[in-house]
């Protein structure tokens, strides 16, 4: 476990209205926020950069480990899932902080060798209310060996969608995103980058994108829903050259709603669930 009394990360921000419309503009969406307006679910994650300076990035375009997350001995990362409540509205044009602690790391030994868990806690307020709280969990793994699986075992997605949508997604939509999220990891870009060093077979669609288009599918699906919980956990990496879908499922009592994402295949990547108020 982690020592409780780790050095926290505060980050303040203004909750600025070109990166949410620029993202609009990105996933196609109708309509974007406007100022005084309450920002979409999730699209807090366009804020509050950790910015670390050019000379202190790993050779994954990462911020080098061993500041505020740890080194743990293991070049690749990913982000693995979260879990996200919110408590009020973030609204477009205010300023707000959020403040970040490691809670945990966890050790285990996996198909592709030694891995670690590591989650973070996220708090993001406005004069002094906390307004969304998140937990945030990443992955360290080893070096890509020769030869080796990159993919986990595959399972098969849901057929019972109530809606759904096909992304195609490319370079364009890739570059963007990070962009949006000044998120240097060469994977999402760096197509050399991605097959020799990582193991991969092509550029890899970024996790926090596919969560974002889960729940943007919900808001088409659903224009006035509120979500007050969302959580969603990667199962399978999703890479440029294919197609892919973002689906949804209203439970019996209308508030929760079932999510996923599936590949060409109709291999499950990602699923994911909201709770409405």
């Amino acid at each position: 476990m982690h020592d409780e009394h780790a050095t926290l990360e505060a980050v303040r921000d203004t909750i600025s209205l070109a990166p949410a419309a620029a993202l609009a503009a990105t996933l196609d969406c109708a309509s974007a926020p406007r100022e005084g307006d309450a920002l979409p679910p999730i699209l807090h994650w366009l804020y509050f950069w950790s910015a670390a300076p050019q000379a202190g990035l790993g050779p994954d375009g990462h911020a080098q480990k061993g500041g505020f997350l740890p080194d743990l001995g293991l070049p690749r990362r990913m982000a693995a899932g979260g879990r996200i409540t919110f408590d009020a509205p973030l609204i477009v044009g205010t300023q707000a902080e959020r403040v970040s602690r490691v809670l945990s790391i966890e050790h285990k030994t996996g198909r592709s060798g030694r891995l670690a868990f590591v989650s973070v806690e996220h708090a993001i307020k406005a004069n002094g209310v906390t307004l969304i709280r998140e937990e945030q969990d990443i992955v360290y793994r080893e070096a890509a060996q020769p030869g080796q699986a990159a993919l986990p075992p595959p399972l098969a997605a849901p057929s019972d969608a109530d809606w759904q949508r096909e992304i195609a997604p490319n370079e364009v939509l890739l570059f963007r995103y990070s962009a949006l999220t000044f998120n240097g990891h060469r994977i999402h870009y760096d197509r050399d980058y991605a097959r020799n060093t990582e193991g991969y077979p092509d550029l890899v669609v970024h996790g926090p994108l596919i969560a974002t288009l889960l729940l943007d599918s919900l808001t088409r699906a659903m224009p006035d829903a509120v979500v007050r919980e969302y959580r969603f956990k990667a199962v399978r990496p999703t890479f440029l050259g294919h197609r892919f879908t973002v689906s949804g499922r209203r439970a019996a009592d209308g508030r929760h709603i079932d999510l996923w994402a599936q590949d060409h295949e109709g291999w499950l990547t990602m699923s994911a669930q909201a709770v409405l108020a």
